[in-house]
């Protein structure tokens, strides 16, 4: 599609779209199982594909793996091949950290290593957020830093931190430590540029200190780093789409990446009924509505295919019925990318995609499954699509020439 064609067709109005994402949602049939999404029991959404339409997006491109940040970027309808953006942003955005154009913003995992220094937990067990708290506190009590830089180091959520260097002639362009597995050591810190040797030193000194401030703790002692960034702006949803938009999510990072397209993050959600009562009291005050879940991908990542299977029963009789009272004009239900639970990790499986709406033409889909996804009246698309198609469907797009 050209780009800018669908800024130029805007049309403003009150309709309204949902956007419902159970982040890791897509699966394979595996250990005896089919996908997760197979076996649930979902009246609910089976209703809502019966009478609405199916289909298969790539997050990205057919055959690439994605991260969150840049899967999420295309379901909001910015091309993640361009908007590269490090997963330390997203992460400051989530917990309001104010980051400035002389910060490096990075994410960190507390992880467990061996005796022989080789990664046993990229998780250091989940620990809970006043552990996390504890952490970070050791470690900005002890570290030592040079002349004309600041650290800063936040609690985004169980293991996950943000660390933010700040001083002059900063670079992000430096490779992950995170290994991405276990039984191997972290990976060496890499200037991806000769401007980043700096920041290199700088962090790996960090990094250094923080192996001997954290060699006394059980689970969490060490850090792995992956997603080095800068700060940027993106235009805003509302600037290219013209909708007002919010989200509505339990973790840190997706109210970051809702920020940076302009959406305002509302505060985190208790559990499931709440997220429904917040939907609600703003029904009014937005015409778009970003609802994240977060333990699709969670279970999914522990190889757990029952706590997955249940937690999406669990959103077809809470939240996908208390949304269907608001009747909104379009809603979406699909997942930012596949996390099947045999992989324990992120795939480049497309993500299942549910649409419903007055506006949206029915296909012959009876249930919402991965199967009948794949002959679903969508089709299989880029997921950079999805938002285009639901303006349509919502009225928000006007007739292309004469």
């Amino acid at each position: 599609m050209q780009p800018g064609l669908v800024e130029q067709l805007i049309i403003r109005n009150d309709s309204k779209i949902v956007l419902l994402v159970m982040d890791g949602l897509g699966d394979i049939p595996a250990g005896g199982h089919q996908a997760p999404l197979e076996e649930a029991a979902t009246p609910n959404l089976d209703q809502l594909a019966e009478d609405g339409t199916l289909g298969q997006f790539d997050p990205i491109a057919p055959g690439i793996t994605p991260g969150s940040g840049p899967a999420h970027l295309a379901l909001f309808g910015y091309d993640p091949t361009v908007n590269d953006i490090g997963r330390g942003l997203l992460s400051a955005l989530g917990i309001d950290f104010d980051l400035t154009e002389k910060d490096v913003a990075v994410r960190i995992n507390f992880c467990t290593l061996d005796p022989d220094g080789n990664v046993t937990d990229r998780r250091a067990g989940r620990p809970p957020d006043s552990e996390n708290r504890r952490l970070c506190q050791k470690i900005r009590e002890k570290i030592v830093l040079p002349d004309g830089i600041e650290f800063f180091l936040e609690t985004e959520s169980q293991h996950r931190a943000v660390l933010v260097i700040r001083g002059d002639n900063l670079s992000d362009q430096i490779g992950d430590t995170d290994p991405q597995n276990v039984g191997v050591p972290p990976l060496d810190q890499k200037p991806l540029s000769p401007e980043a040797e700096r920041s290199v030193a700088i962090l790996g000194s960090i990094i250094d200190q923080v192996s001997i401030i954290l060699s006394d703790e059980k689970q969490a002692n060490m850090i792995l780093l992956r997603g080095y960034s800068g700060f940027r702006r993106l235009p805003s949803m509302e600037e290219r789409f013209g909708l007002k938009a919010c989200a509505i999510a339990e973790y840190p990072m997706y109210r970051g990446l809702a920020k940076l397209v302009g959406m305002t993050a509302l505060p985190p959600y208790k559990d499931f009924d709440d997220s429904i009562s917040i939907l609600s009291r703003q029904w009014n005050n937005y015409t778009f509505f970003f609802l994240h879940v977060k333990k699709t991908d969670s279970y999914g990542e522990d190889g757990n295919f029952e706590a997955k299977k249940q937690i999406i029963e669990k959103v077809d009789k809470t939240i996908v019925p208390g949304i269907q009272t608001m009747a909104p004009d379009v809603l979406i239900v699909t997942g930012d990318h596949s996390t099947p639970w045999i992989m324990k990790a992120h795939s480049w499986h497309p993500s299942p995609v549910l649409m419903h709406g007055i506006l949206v033409r029915k296909d012959r889909s009876e249930k919402f499954s991965e199967i009948e996804c794949q002959s679903g009246g969508l089709g299989r698309l880029p997921m950079i699509n999805l938002i285009p198609i639901a303006l349509a469907c919502a009225g928000k797009l006007a007739k292309f020439g004469a």
